[in-house]
């Protein structure tokens, strides 16, 4: 596993100096805005933060909160390179509130997804947001899975999960009347949201505080200045400049970066590692339909293979009353691409050349020809959740959405199992938090990451 806290190069160096209590925003056309909170606006002329947050996702906005909340002297601005926030991996999600069973022991997934559980529950609770807390069972249809199925059970005792209990065939009836199953792991602490929801309420929350939100802006570089701006009294105060596709730029002390599907490219333009390397899978939903949703009361799991990279397709029950069944897992040839046939060259490239790619399916080849033919072929993937609820059959099936993984992937085919925060070194690398890898369960996790990443600025940055 690559290590789960990762610092390339030396330990970073510690920049000082005052902060102001405010942006100076020079005067010119409106940024766009997203949610409430004062408005922001600026130009091709310089505007001045100390800290900047590339990435609009659940992730960055909730470490955005988090900093602004405990420092309220500094002026913070939010990144976005989309008209709005939190459209890719925190609104294409499943909406799960994982309850942390899966991963490895003294993880920081294990310890950030149970500790963020329980930050998500009292955060929705504050905001009145709708959630709710439906369970899992992780079920063993077949004899050999048991075994794994009681690992599993241990591992979450180990984790510290709340309420797990091991129940047989007639308590899984009880719980999912039309469920078949051996033997199943009890999940009560399991739940569902709306991610997007989360999120949105994180960048009130930020605005409220006096954070400013810049969307439609889309980093294209991340450089040194060479002199201040000729407006400016503050000189080299605020040394970084990024720039965005139109030619605009803002200037600040210090950046996070929480970019999610571009987070090894925005590493790079700062003059940092790009390794891990991203590997965009996607993952494709299909919609029980409405008459058949009886069928499904909570989350129901498989017994994950450790053999394999991902969970397996599951029964995820969703806010608005829907049933989705899966996703699947396979490549997707764009960052962004939810439908089977989009297609990004230079994506392609990437994944071909610069990562472990080939590597990756040379040790899981059976695994991706099965998910992809399950991917075309409705009847197989059917036929899969069959051994889970008989009484599905294809005509009770819709194609729905589907989301895009932002994996990180080693040069040696190892999928990057934990959380991956490291900076760089030199004049940027001193300056800057890339976080790296963040995908499931970091929606479930965001707020306990968040805390972890404010403290991290604030050692590394000296605040």
């Amino acid at each position: 596993m690559v290590a789960a806290l990762r610092y390339l190069g030396s330990a970073c160096g510690r920049a000082r100096g005052g902060f102001p209590g405010a942006c100076r925003p020079a005067s010119g056309r409106p940024w766009s805005q997203c949610g409430g909170g004062r408005s922001t606006s600026t130009s091709t002329s310089t505007s001045s933060f100390d800290i900047v947050i590339v990435g609009g996702g659940i992730v960055g906005l909730a470490s955005a909160r988090a900093l602004i909340l405990r420092h309220p002297a500094l002026s913070i601005g939010v990144l976005e390179k989309e008209k709005d926030l939190a459209l890719h991996q925190t609104g294409h999600n499943s909406g799960v509130i994982h309850s942390g069973i899966y991963y490895k022991p003294e993880s920081l997934k294990a310890k950030l997804c149970v500790q963020g559980a329980a930050l998500i529950y009292e955060y929705c609770n504050q905001k009145g947001i709708s959630y709710k807390q439906c369970g899992k069972l992780i079920v063993a249809v077949d004899q050999e899975e048991i075994p794994r199925l009681q690992s599993l059970y241990e591992r979450g005792l180990q984790n510290g999960v709340q309420g797990l209990k091991l129940i047989q065939q007639e308590d899984i009836k009880k719980k999912e009347p039309y469920c078949r199953g051996l033997m199943a792991i009890d999940c009560p602490y399991t739940g569902i949201v709306d991610y997007r929801q989360v999120a949105l309420s994180f960048a009130q929350d930020f605005q409220e505080a006096g954070g400013s939100v810049l969307t439609s802006f889309e980093v294209k570089d991340i450089e040194m200045a060479k002199e201040s701006p000729s407006s400016s009294k503050d000189g080299m105060k605020y040394p970084i400049v990024i720039k965005n596709t139109k030619g605009e730029e803002i200037r600040c002390q210090y950046v996070v970066t929480c970019a999610g599907l571009y987070s090894d490219r925005i590493s790079e333009l700062s003059g940092c590692s790009p390794d891990p390397q991203i590997v965009p899978f996607r993952g494709d939903y299909l919609l029980l339909k409405p008459e058949k949703c009886y069928l499904v009361k909570g989350n129901i799991y498989p017994v994950p293979d450790s053999r394999f990279p991902f969970l397996g397709v599951h029964f995820t029950p969703r806010m608005d009353g829907n049933i989705w069944l899966g996703p699947n897992a396979v490549l997707a040839f764009k960052r962004e691409g939810y439908r089977p046939f989009d297609f990004n060259a230079r994506d392609v490239m990437d994944i071909i050349i610069n990562s472990g790619l080939i590597k990756l399916v040379s040790q899981n080849f059976s695994y991706g020809v099965n998910e992809i033919y399950k991917a075309c072929f409705l009847g197989a993937t059917v036929k899969y959740l069959q051994k889970f609820i008989p009484e599905i059959t294809i005509g009770d099936i819709l194609r729905g959405p589907a989301g895009v993984r932002a994996q990180a992937l080693d040069r040696d085919g190892n999928l990057v199992e934990d959380f991956v925060f490291d900076g760089g070194v030199g004049h940027i690398g001193n300056r800057i938090l890339h976080v790296r890898n963040a995908p499931s369960p970091a929606a479930t996790s965001s707020i306990a990451i968040s805390e972890m990443i404010v403290d991290e600025v604030q050692q590394r940055f000296e605040l």
